[in-house]
């Protein structure tokens, strides 16, 4: 995210709870309470963020997590794609020796 961005979510969520207090007035609530209830929304919110970022960070489902993920696929492409048919034979023989004897244990 661009610090742009940043700043554009943090006026939006500013102006939201503006408009919530001045919606609630409107509708006949007293000021104190619309403050109050507004408050009461805007922490709601950010409570439920943050748990949808730990739930993220629980699950491991973060964008640098799933670069790497991305970045570590296409190293292995690009050695396979550059490896002789002989390396390649051998790397899979080796692979078969491993299941073997991770099947015998």
């Amino acid at each position: 995210m661009r610090r742009i961005d940043a700043i554009a979510i943090s006026l939006g969520v500013f102006a939201f709870g503006g408009l919530i207090y001045i919606v609630l007035q409107f509708v006949g609530v007293d000021g104190q309470k619309a403050g109050i209830l507004t408050q009461l929304l805007l922490v709601v919110g950010l409570l439920g963020w943050v748990g949808t970022y730990l739930f993220r960070v629980a699950n491991k489902n973060m964008t640098y997590n799933q670069q790497l993920k991305d970045y570590e696929e296409a190293v292995l492409e690009k050695r396979l794609e550059s490896m002789t048919p002989e390396e390649l034979a051998q790397l899979q023989a080796e692979i078969e020796q491993e299941k073997g004897v991770g099947s015998r244990e």
